[in-house]
């Protein structure tokens, strides 16, 4: 997808590694897993054609958060290192009147409940 493309691009230029882009595990994936040292971010990127569809983290819906902590756990077991760190980010990737492209990172966007 065009929006992935810009995030990846946006958080590589940020000093990011992608680690994986759309990690699947059964029907459930996550668009990007991002390192920087020992910091993971599970990204969840929503791309909009306008800012008037409200704030793109109100379009996480509580069962997306659990499929994407299902599956970043999954990732965590197979390719995690021990002193990581985990977070979950959402990057929104708007497009403005003037066509101008606009992305929001929104670090720790979330957090799972235990």
């Amino acid at each position: 997808m065009w929006g992935e493309r810009v995030a990846l691009a946006y958080l590589t230029a940020c000093g990011w590694a992608i680690e994986a882009h759309r990690f699947r595990f059964g029907r459930h994936d996550v668009d990007l897993i991002a390192r920087q040292g020992s910091l993971v971010a599970f990204v969840e990127v929503k791309t909009r054609g306008s800012r008037s569809c409200g704030a793109p983290v109100e379009a996480v819906s509580w069962r997306k958060r659990r499929a994407i902590g299902w599956v970043a756990e999954r990732w965590r077991v197979r390719y995690g290192r021990r002193q990581d760190r985990y977070r979950f980010d959402l990057l929104a990737v708007c497009v403005g009147a003037d066509r101008a492209v606009v992305v929001e990172h929104v670090p720790d966007a979330w957090r799972l409940e235990r």
